[in-house]
């Protein structure tokens, strides 16, 4: 077998890190590595950077922006910043008739921009030579090695030896599953129906204004079913005036939500015109916008989505094998959190590895005071999206009703909504 790591790479200071996958936090943490003139290569089992990538857009909270202002040069953050959208600082509720509950800020989330995963992904991969990012490089195992190093092992038979090893391979990561086997995603019993439609006049017409201006907005029905919408622009709209939507690749993100136990047995089988079909059939006491909204929706775009979740992260003996977002957090969508998440994880993690390459501090010490934080932040994340998953998947009426009845307070009575929805 050969050892690949510091193949053409840039001449390290004293530590070498191999990093498993090239999601956004991983690829952050490499940029910020290389900054710190540290060896860094990651391994992606993808064949390249345009094979089975998922499209859609995402939030960027000012968490995320200055996690990656901390890694990236400069000049990347500036074309980053230039990319994003206008997304925010509230969240909006409705009920299925698109009548106002209320609508909340952000609390310590702040103002958030909207970014195509793509763009953000192209983004993180400039600057960085290309032998630094090994595509088609399918992890299966790691080893401890003798001389304390640890060597990643490769499906094509090749290994690579480094002093850190750090698994950024998603929510099925085999690095966690190797290191951390007892700690594993749990179901939360909630499934969405999810999709998008073109941000046209016709698809979005009587939705509300604040509906497409590119904030998150739940809709909250009296009985089952909930409904999450939320426009995602090519361009940075007006935040005040509101432009009218035009065909422009621009989208409007819907997911309708529901408990397993309220959807018929194997529907995580069916097709997507099935699904969407599925999704209007629970909504037509709803607002015909909404109906309007999911039935011009573009076909090949819908599937459901179980959502699952990590328990509370516990302590754990460090080492020189550690782990970032979804590979150890992964949390539902339903916080909004997730990415900045892991973006946050590479900026701590690099913080924490400087104090090695100055000789502060040992690898395994750096590890430990990065999980540590790591788990700090990370518990409450992955916490509120579970509880807000359960919330958005209950059929319960009375806690439902109660719930929209408390929005309604609150929309009359600030106190009441900061203390609601402080975060």
């Amino acid at each position: 077998m050969n050892d690949i790591v510091g193949e053409g790479t840039d001449e390290g200071v004293g530590m070498k890190v191999l990093v498993i996958g090239a999601g956004l936090g991983g690829l952050a943490l490499a940029q910020g590595l290389q900054r710190d003139g540290v060896d860094v290569q990651v391994f992606e089992r993808r064949s390249d950077r345009t094979v089975g990538l998922q499209g859609y857009g995402l939030h960027l909270n000012e968490a995320g922006c200055a996690a990656l202002r901390e890694c990236l040069p400069p000049a990347i953050w500036a074309e980053i910043d230039a990319d994003a959208g206008y997304a925010g600082s509230t969240a909006g509720f409705y009920d299925h008739r698109l009548r106002p509950l209320t609508r909340v800020g952000n609390g310590r989330q702040g103002s958030r921009r909207s970014i195509s995963r793509l763009g953000l992904r192209d983004r993180l991969l400039e600057g960085m030579p290309a032998q630094r990012v090994r595509w088609g490089k399918e992890f299966t195992h790691y080893e401890q090695m003798p001389t304390g190093q640890v060597r990643a092992h490769f499906a094509d038979g090749t290994h690579a030896d480094g002093d850190l090893l750090v698994g950024a391979d998603a929510s099925n990561s085999r690095v966690r599953r190797q290191y951390l086997p007892d700690i594993a995603r749990q179901d939360t019993g909630v499934l969405t129906i999810a999709g998008r439609t073109p941000l046209t006049a016709r698809a979005t017409a009587g939705l509300p204004a604040e509906i497409l201006d590119g904030t998150p907005n739940s809709i909250v029905p009296a009985g089952s079913g909930w409904m999450f919408v939320c426009a995602w622009r090519t361009g940075t709209p007006p935040p005040v005036e509101h432009s009218a939507p035009a065909a422009d690749g621009s989208y409007v993100v819907w997911a309708y939500i529901a408990h397993h136990a309220a959807l018929p047995p194997e529907v995580t089988q069916w097709t997507p015109a099935a699904l969407r079909d599925l999704a209007l059939s629970r909504m037509r006491s709803w607002a015909p916008a909404l109906t309007t909204l999911v039935g011009a929706c573009d076909i090949t775009s819908v599937a459901p989505v179980t959502l699952r979740s990590m328990p509370e992260l516990t302590a754990w003996p460090s080492s020189n094998v550690t782990l970032l977002g979804d590979a150890i957090h992964n949390m539902t969508p339903m916080a909004g959190v997730g990415a900045n998440t892991a973006l946050r994880d590479a900026a701590e993690l690099r913080r924490a590895l400087r104090d090695v390459t100055s000789g502060r501090r040992d690898p395994v010490a750096a590890v430990a005071a990065y999980e540590t934080r790591m788990r700090a932040y990370a518990n409450p994340a992955v916490a509120a999206s579970r509880r807000n998953a359960r919330n958005a998947g209950s059929s319960a009426r009375l806690p439902r009703t109660a719930f929209r009845t408390l929005l309604r307070a609150a929309d009359r009575a600030p106190p009441l909504k900061r203390a609601m929805f402080a975060s």
